[in-house]
């Protein structure tokens, strides 16, 4: 009985994790690293055949992004989510498909040019079509036999429309082991979804630490804050480019809006005009619109009762055609823009940072995470100049980030959902947060009397024996590695992508017969001596 870590480990993208009960595994979450350390996408720490049930705790592409890679690997099993993710999961997967093949197409003619070995996509909207053929949506409370010996139950995260905790109960050789993984834990008090339920019961919990070292604003201070900010950005002629998570925080965003709109909180310019440009948020918007029930929280079923609708209002212009984003730069009417990507490293947002960014009269606001590496962060870290499609872009715009509106618990929400259980805890591990956040709130949790463990990648802990078996590999070890890649030419790269290959087959022969590692062994000395020059 075994956990392993595989994503998400002193940062906050890629969450991936892996139990191991009764000869069979289990992964919770399938996630895209995003920023840094983006060259790990395309190899997992595990063989994707080995994989016996999926679990997705919500459809943000952090946690779901690596399941057509998955399917293409050779998975095909099934993807346990609740019936909102699943739907989510569908436009989120082809979405970044799409992109994938399309980054794919545009490195292969560069990489063509320069006589190198073209580059394939990472995965295809045929992987992500194999991997939505396997979805089995489930309801919040239901009982679900992933596995012999493993159940599982999602309970609501309160962090995205349709997002879960997962409570795994396992059981092996008379020992029962109750394994809870947060996935996400949402702020309290945001709009449309409920709060998160606090959960009471476990032997081992896997805690996500993305505001592990800070406190939010109060939501109504930012809300006038953010009003404020329109009105004056507006009142100068300039435009506001709000970089926004496709999925949740732009239905979050339209949500505000429409608040602000409703209590005449922007004077300057009252029926300003809000464009909705992104595709994948469109179709999310229209889940949102017909998939609240069982979802929307007391005061969202409250504006839904009144006739109101809590997505929509005046002067809200949904861009659908390429042609109609391109527009939108052209048109010299002051106007708010809500864009994707969220951390801008991808999308049509990007096209409008380009034509926003050297104006001082304009504003690009954050509402969402940034993480390292991310254009949204440079951004954040104060660059004055930035390159967009090989052309440098002076940073003239106010640059605003209103930290308010996570859709993540802050260190308070973190402490208050942890410290709902009732029994003292085994274990506490700490991941989906970069490095200082996941520290702070491990040392805080000590003070509390908790046994905190902040794991490496690829770290190893057997839960029946409550020991760490496998201390994982430090980012800073990855990243010299992958510097070590990028300045190589592709064939060596290739031999050194072989060498991890090699050496993961190794650790999972740990425990064989003495006869075959011999064999193996031999096998392996042959082929170093033939190559050692």
């Amino acid at each position: 009985m075994k956990l392993f870590f595989c994503g998400a480990n002193k940062e906050v993208t890629g969450s991936c994790h892996c139990v191991e009960v009764n000869g069979k595994k289990i992964l919770v979450d399938c996630g895209l690293v995003q920023g840094n350390n983006e060259e790990r996408n395309s190899q997992f720490p595990f063989r994707a055949r080995e994989i016996d049930a999926v679990i997705v705790t919500h459809a943000h592409i952090d946690h779901s992004g690596r399941l057509p890679l998955l399917f293409k690997q050779g998975y095909r099993g099934p993807v346990y989510a609740t019936e909102a993710t699943c739907r989510l999961m569908e436009v989120m997967l082809m979405d970044s498909a799409h992109i994938q093949e399309t980054e794919a197409s545009w490195k292969q003619r560069k990489e063509k040019r320069a006589g190198v070995e073209p580059e394939e996509p990472l995965y295809t909207k045929e992987d992500a079509r194999v991997a939505i053929e396997y979805f089995e949506s489930c309801r919040y409370g239901e009982m679900i036999q992933v596995a012999p010996g493993a159940t599982a139950v999602l309970t609501d995260a309160g962090h995205l429309l349709g997002s879960s905790s997962a409570t795994l109960m396992l059981e092996e050789d008379g020992v029962a082991k109750k394994v809870v993984f947060s996935g996400d834990i949402g702020n309290t008090n945001q709009p449309i979804i409920k709060d998160p339920v606090y959960l009471q019961e476990a032997d081992y919990v896997v805690m996500e630490s993305t505001y592990g070292n800070r406190l939010h604003k109060k939501l109504h201070y930012t809300l006038e804050d953010m009003a404020k900010l329109i009105d004056k950005t507006l009142g100068r002629g300039g435009n506001v480019v709000i970089p926004a998570f496709a999925v949740g925080r732009t239905q979050e965003l339209l949500y505000h809006i429409r608040e602000m709109k409703e209590r005449k909180l922007v004077r300057s310019v009252p029926a300003f005009p809000v464009y909705l440009d992104s595709p994948l948020a469109l179709e999310a918007t229209q889940i949102y619109d017909k998939g609240l029930a069982g979802y929307a929280d007391d005061e969202t079923l409250a504006v839904m009762e009144k006739g109101f609708h809590p997505l929509r209002f005046p002067n809200l212009k949904l861009c659908r055609t390429t042609e109609e984003s391109i527009a939108l730069n052209e048109d010299k009417e002051p106007k708010v823009i809500i864009s994707a990507s969220g951390m801008c490293d991808a999308g049509r947002v990007r096209h409008h940072l380009k034509h926003n960014l050297w104006r001082k009269e304009c504003t690009v606001m954050f509402a969402g995470f940034q993480a390292g590496g991310t254009l949204g962060r440079i951004l954040l870290d104060g660059a004055t100049v930035v390159k967009l499609f090989g052309e440098s872009i002076a940073v003239n715009a106010e640059i605003y980030n209103f930290r308010g509106l996570s859709a993540h618990a802050d260190q308070k929400g973190l402490l208050n959902w942890i410290g709902s259980f009732e029994k003292p805890l085994q274990r506490v591990f700490i991941v989906h947060g970069e490095e200082e956040a996941a520290q702070e709130l491990s040392g805080l949790l000590a003070g509390k009397g908790m046994d905190p463990y902040v794991p490496d990648f690829r770290a190893e802990f057997d839960l029946a024996e409550g020991s760490i078996t496998r201390e994982g590999v430090k980012l800073q070890a990855i990243k010299k590695k992958q510097a070590q890649r990028k300045s190589a030419n592709p064939a060596y790269a290739r031999l050194m992508n072989a060498g991890d290959r090699i050496l993961d087959v190794i650790s999972r022969n740990e425990g064989g017969a003495n006869k075959d590692l011999g064999k193996f062994a031999d096998q392996l000395i042959a082929l170093a001596e033939k190559w050692d020059r």
